[in-house]
């Protein structure tokens, strides 16, 4: 039986804000005193943070706002015959600065931060420990689209971007045009090469895995763009790293480690892409992707995106999936993606989709 397309979107971003939360706990945790807290087989299942079970970070609040971006960029590309998908996921992310409490530079109206449906979620209006590179980045954004004046290669750029391979695959988009609408969103917090390709990285193999391609057939669709691009050594030398130690008798814990600590973006995108190629089943990939020195959260989200997109929701444990907070509000902008391109919206008027889609991704 074929695996549903829906499920395949739903379990990406399910799966990357599963691997988040169970992250959360351990994020600024050394993997010794994770250790020392959970006992030797580290973190297992949901710990409290930020005040309960199975609470997200700002890794999956910004998916979230990326999502909802490029959602407007297609209603106002239907309803208005002209768009910009960078620059309606930068206005969507001024939304995310605001939810945190902080505003850009721009002077935006009210009524336009307040606008659609995604920020009326109350639970998205708290900070859990966002990434001074974005906050600073989106806090200087003088126009929409603008990018980024800064040389970070973080990871809260690649973090953010499994929405933009969802989006690409519903649109029947060119590998190509994946990759490069990947690097565009991460080019607006973040100003280094390697902070821009990883992402196109991403985006690529979500594209491919929701189509049904392997992980090794992913992320070799996306190398073949990669290796292309100027400035790809970085990325690339982390890749080949990650799909050489799959081959190797080197211990799953022991490559982590050598594969770094997941801060930066290559190197979180490394561990991530390692912990897919050798998972048995989403529960054990998860918990290994977490269980580091690192950016916990982060490498966790990013490998739960891939696995979701590959094995579909019903590989999620129940157990995490039932506690995960915003899980219909996740679970329903993920079906929004799969949807969208058979909404009725025409620029002459008349679709039958255009009220209620204009005023939940109003296309500004």
């Amino acid at each position: 039986m074929t695996l549903e397309m829906t499920s395949r979107f739903r379990g990406c971003l399910l799966g990357g804000a599963v691997g988040d939360a169970l992250g959360a706990a351990v994020e600024f945790l050394s993997h010794e005193e994770i250790q020392a807290r959970f006992g030797s087989d580290g973190i297992a299942d949901y710990a409290p943070a930020y005040g309960g079970l199975g609470r997200i970070t700002d890794d999956t609040q910004m998916t979230l706002f990326t999502a909802e971006g490029l959602l407007r960029s297609h209603v106002r590309g239907c309803l208005r015959g002209i768009t910009t998908q960078s620059g309606l996921v930068s206005s969507a992310y001024e939304r995310w600065l605001y939810t945190q409490g902080e505003r850009s530079r721009q002077e935006t109206e009210q009524e336009w931060l307040d606008s659609g449906w995604l920020i009326k979620q109350r639970g998205l209006h708290s900070r859990r420990a966002p990434g001074m590179t974005c906050l600073s980045a989106l806090k200087q954004m003088r126009a929409y689209g603008d990018k980024a004046q800064n040389d970070s290669k973080g990871c809260g750029g690649v973090m953010r971007v499994a929405p933009v391979g969802l989006f690409a695959h519903a649109m029947g988009a060119s590998h190509e045009m994946c990759f490069e609408l990947g690097e565009e969103v991460c080019a607006l917090t973040h100003g280094h090469v390697t902070g821009q390709l990883t992402g196109g990285v991403l985006a690529v193999m979500i594209q491919c895995l929701v189509a049904g391609d392997s992980m090794a057939q992913a992320l070799a669709h996306a190398l073949c763009i990669l290796e292309r691009k100027p400035g790809c050594g970085d990325t690339l030398q982390a890749l080949e790293q990650a799909r050489a130690l799959t081959e190797s008798e080197t211990s799953a814990p022991a490559a982590v480690v050598l594969l770094g600590l997941g801060w930066i973006a290559e190197e979180a995108l490394a561990i991530a892409v390692y912990c897919a190629l050798t998972a048995r089943d989403f529960r054990s990939a998860i918990q290994l992707a977490v269980n580091h020195d690192g950016d916990s959260d982060s490498t966790g989200a990013i490998t739960g995106n891939l696995l979701g997109a590959q094995w579909g929701e019903e590989a999620i444990p129940s157990d995490w999936l039932a506690p995960l907070e915003l899980h219909d509000v996740i679970g329903e902008i993920a079906k929004d993606l799969h949807d969208c391109p058979r909404w009725e919206l025409y620029t002459d008027g008349g679709g039958k989709d255009e009220k209620w889609a204009w005023e939940k991704y109003p296309g500004y």
